[in-house]
């Protein structure tokens, strides 16, 4: 018989130990071709290792010569604090990537490092235990969950972006940038800081310093609604460019464009401009998170401030003026103000209608004639007729 190999991966679920410490490992059942099967325990972070290292072994394979030679599958980093809901929703994404490592060409799927990786080792037989600390607690994969894996959590997967400059990181939590750079996005944010990680090293960059690599249109961001939603201003900011809003603290606005880099477009009164999306809260909604971030971190660079850019496409990014902007929410302004008057001018004119109707005089129903004397005594009673007569 030749070298062993691995026929198949399923994620069975995950175990939640308490010794040494509280840690979460995930369950395998593994197939090889001698038709063994064999259950492993692996902690995500040796499977984020593994991964690595795989990349490392084949880096045309893994898109880091070129993004269209890619694949071998995204893995998500780990957080800085894994706990039991990011250690569930994880599933779906485990799942899906030992389904696609499997199937990867022999020189991947069946090299040294694969099967190593899922050997049987001596803590899968004999998990190290403490008998005066409570068991595991083992949470099992429904069923159902097995046979289409997009039920389980909604597979993650992560899309790989260029840098298009270089960016010098401002904290410790952001990441550093060469223009080229090929990075991937775990995390996109709403405020423009997005969490990105390239090779081994992770943290926060301006998404404005990031482009797709399909082309320069950002498919994500949503079309302009004019409509507006009602935000509140959480920290005053003063316009540094033209097309900016200077506004204070406790003003509320409308958002009109919601913008990837974390410049929004929004309208005060009838006044449009970009503004930090970091420094507003939708109106109605108590989130205290905002005011922590707004201490721990500034707003990210716009796209029109950054120097040297180098895009791979010849086509730049789609962008609506300012003067767009005005224009068509002006209009709409306008519109539901004409909408507004016609319904009432409406309602007027049924009202007036109607009062002349109300005013008329009400049709009397008509009496009917008095009977004569003749028939009044053929038809009567003989009481009646003496009574007439």
């Amino acid at each position: 018989m030749g070298d062993a190999f691995i026929r198949h991966i399923e994620l069975l679920g995950y175990e939640k130990r308490f010794f040494p410490s509280q840690h979460y490992v995930y369950m395998f059942l593994v197939k090889w071709n001698d038709l063994s099967e064999k259950v492993v325990y692996r902690r995500f972070t040796e499977i984020y290792e593994f991964h690595k290292a795989l990349k490392e072994m084949f880096p045309i394979e893994s898109g880091d010569i070129n993004i269209e030679n890619r694949i071998i599958p995204h893995l998500p980093a780990p957080k800085w604090f894994d706990g039991q809901r990011s250690t569930e929703n994880r599933q779906g994404t485990l799942a899906e990537y030992c389904y696609t490592l499997v199937n990867l060409p022999h020189k991947i799927s069946r090299c040294l490092h694969v099967v190593s990786f899922f050997k049987v080792r001596h803590d899968d037989m004999n998990p190290v235990t403490d008998g005066q600390i409570k068991k595991p607690e083992v949470f099992l994969l429904p069923k159902d969950s097995k046979k289409n894996l997009t039920d389980i959590t909604g597979p993650i997967v992560l899309q790989t972006y260029r840098a298009i400059a270089d960016y010098e990181k401002n904290s410790t939590s952001e990441m550093a940038l060469k223009a080229g750079d090929m990075v991937d996005v775990v995390e996109k944010s709403e405020n423009g800081w997005w969490f990105c990680q390239l090779k081994n090293k992770r943290g926060w960059v301006p998404a404005a310093y990031l482009e797709p690599m399909d082309g320069p249109d950002e498919s994500e961001e949503p079309e302009p609604n004019y409509a507006g939603e009602a935000y509140i201003v959480q920290k005053s900011y003063t316009a540094v460019e033209e097309d900016e809003l200077t506004l204070k603290e406790g003003d509320t606005i409308e958002v009109i464009h919601k913008l990837l880099d974390g410049w929004w477009v929004i309208r005060k009164d009838e006044t449009t401009g970009y503004y930090p999306s970091m420094y507003l809260q939708k109106a109605g909604v108590v989130n205290t998170s905002v005011k922590s971030e707004l201490r721990n971190r500034g707003a990210p660079p716009r796209r029109s401030t950054i120097r040297n850019v180098k895009s791979i496409h010849k086509q730049g990014r789609k962008q609506i003026s300012q003067e767009t902007y005005r224009r068509n929410s002006r209009k709409y302004i306008q519109n539901q103000r004409k909408v507004r008057g016609n319904s009432h001018n409406k309602a007027n004119v049924i009202i007036e209608k109607n009062e002349p109707e109300d005013n008329k005089p009400k049709a009397q129903p008509a009496v009917p004639p008095r009977p004569s004397k003749d028939l009044l005594l053929s038809r009567c009673t003989e009481s009646t007729r003496r009574k007439i007569l």
